[in-house]
């Protein structure tokens, strides 16, 4: 029999992912989201859902875009540190050492240093409780040509994405490829 733990954020895992903007003054910012998933496939949007606390909240909703950064694992300490810190008083880019680009199709930058980047416009705002979920429609999708494969898509493997243990706080690299999707079950 299974054990009950109660009404807690315990779906594993989430992503890690640096949510990019530009603030009031035009400085980029950036901070890390693990209450984050792809939430439609026409139009291909994202979730990702912010406390009204955070410097990006403003933001995004005065700017109507941000840019979803997939760091990899070479990147876990700069992420976990933009979690930590507020844009209000530190340059997280100075700080982590992050590029910021200039997208060309949001107000919004996006990190140089990371392998995949999704540029989204803000379509929908959700308020929830604690967090609001902002919706982006994707409109690019960028990605380093050494993480992609032969299909030219970026591959798991390639981009080495973390992911975040909610609760026990805990970050992780992904294991191992188990199977092709939509394949492997037809064998029952």
């Amino acid at each position: 029999m299974k054990k009950s733990l109660g009404a807690r954020t315990l779906a594993y895992p989430t992503p890690v992912w640096l949510v990019a903007t530009y603030d009031a003054e035009g400085r980029p910012n950036v901070m890390t989201a693990a209450w984050a998933a792809i939430v439609c496939s026409k139009p291909p949007s994202v979730g990702v859902s912010l406390r009204k606390a955070t410097y990006s909240y403003g933001s995004i909703v005065a700017r109507q875009a941000f840019t979803i950064n997939v760091p990899s694992e070479l990147h876990v300490r700069e992420a976990d540190f933009c979690g930590m810190a507020s844009g209000r008083d530190t340059d997280k880019f100075a700080k982590t050492g992050f590029t910021p680009v200039k997208s060309e199709l949001v107000d919004a930058p996006y990190i140089a240093e990371c392998p995949l980047i999704l540029e989204c416009k803000l379509s929908h705002t959700v308020e929830i409780g604690l967090h609001t979920q902002f919706i982006g429609e994707i409109l690019d999708v960028k990605a380093d040509p050494e993480v992609l494969g032969e299909a030219g898509l970026p591959e798991v493997e390639k981009v080495k994405p973390v992911v975040f243990g909610p609760e026990v706080r805990t970050y992780h690299g992904l294991g191992r490829y188990l199977g092709k999707a939509f394949a492997i079950g037809k064998e029952l």
